[in-house]
């Protein structure tokens, strides 16, 4: 896997080994997409490319493309697999390494580290996707590609009219916590976006700053989300494989790789998995076909 095609978020602050974990993942994930393809029809890729507009504007026009009108994204895990985005986690070794994504041959791929907060890893997903309609034709890394990222992250998780309809200007700590769950994002990130969209002035954010640092904000997120989001299209995969006795442990043996190299991708997209109180987006079911498994007792 060529590490230039790969938004790794800082690769001056990444070890060696931290790299070459990463892009041993990839490679993996890439052979299990490829077997799963061939048993199974998965959505189809359908992300559109934005070249000439800033990335506010992309994740304005991608909302209108999608049919999201101004709602909150109920699920950006399901959300990226319903448009044809391969996802992943990143397994517990790799839990100093920030989410990445990156296209193979017209397939866009998704890796999440599920070891940090529920909004925390559903920000990484939008920025993510950021990277993927932003920096199609171009090399991902970078300050400037990773503030692209980030900008279109916030403005399509929260957008301008719905943070200045119900965030009031200078709003305090407390009131921010309050509100945040509308949107499913961090107390950090909507301190943030509500700066940006003019709701809190320069010295009123630096003050939330200061005491989001001292409470421990930025480390704990203060009510945090019920539950994490997970896969669909993995679950469902997997369930299928189960109901025909097909065991993880057989597929892994079919790739070559041992069983926990295979759980270290799909594990905490799935077992983890708990029916939300918010819907989330339908992803169509993978369809079955035609096996060439041989079954296996479970």
């Amino acid at each position: 896997m060529d590490e230039e095609n790969v938004s790794f978020r800082s690769l001056k602050s990444m070890t060696a080994w931290q790299r070459d974990s990463a892009l041993a993942a990839c490679s993996i994930a890439l052979e299990l997409n490829q077997w799963i393809e061939k048993r199974f029809s998965l959505p189809t890729p359908d992300l559109p490319a934005f070249d000439d507009v800033t990335p506010e504007e992309a994740a304005v026009e991608l909302r209108a493309e999608w049919g999201l009108g101004l709602l909150p994204v109920k699920n950006m895990v399901h959300l990226l697999e319903s448009r044809g985005v391969r996802v992943f986690s990143l397994s517990e070794k790799s839990r100093e390494v920030d989410a990445f994504s990156f296209w193979k041959a017209g397939t866009p791929f998704c890796f999440l580290n599920t070891m940090k907060s529920a909004e925390h890893s559903r920000f990484d997903a939008a920025h993510e996707l950021g990277h993927l309609v932003l920096h199609r034709h171009a090399a991902p890394n970078g300050r400037g590609a990773e503030r692209e990222a980030d900008t279109f992250a916030s403005a399509l998780l929260m957008p301008r009219e719905t943070v200045r309809a119900h965030v009031k200007v200078g709003a305090t700590r407390p009131e921010l916590i309050a509100i945040k769950h509308r949107w499913r994002v961090s107390l950090a990130a909507l301190a943030n976006r509500s700066h940006r969209v003019g709701l809190l002035s320069d010295w009123h954010y630096r003050g939330l700053c200061i005491e989001m640092g001292q409470r421990g904000d930025r480390t704990t997120e203060p009510r945090p989300m019920a539950t994490r989001e997970t896969s669909q299209v993995l679950a469902k995969v997997f369930a299928a494989l189960r109901d025909e006795g097909v065991t993880r442990s057989a597929v892994a043996a079919e790739l070559a790789i041992e069983p926990s190299e295979l759980d270290s991708l799909i594990f905490g997209l799935m077992l983890m998995a708990v029916e939300s109180d918010v819907a989330a987006e339908q992803v169509p079911s993978p369809k079955r076909l035609p096996s060439r498994l041989r079954l296996v007792p479970r």
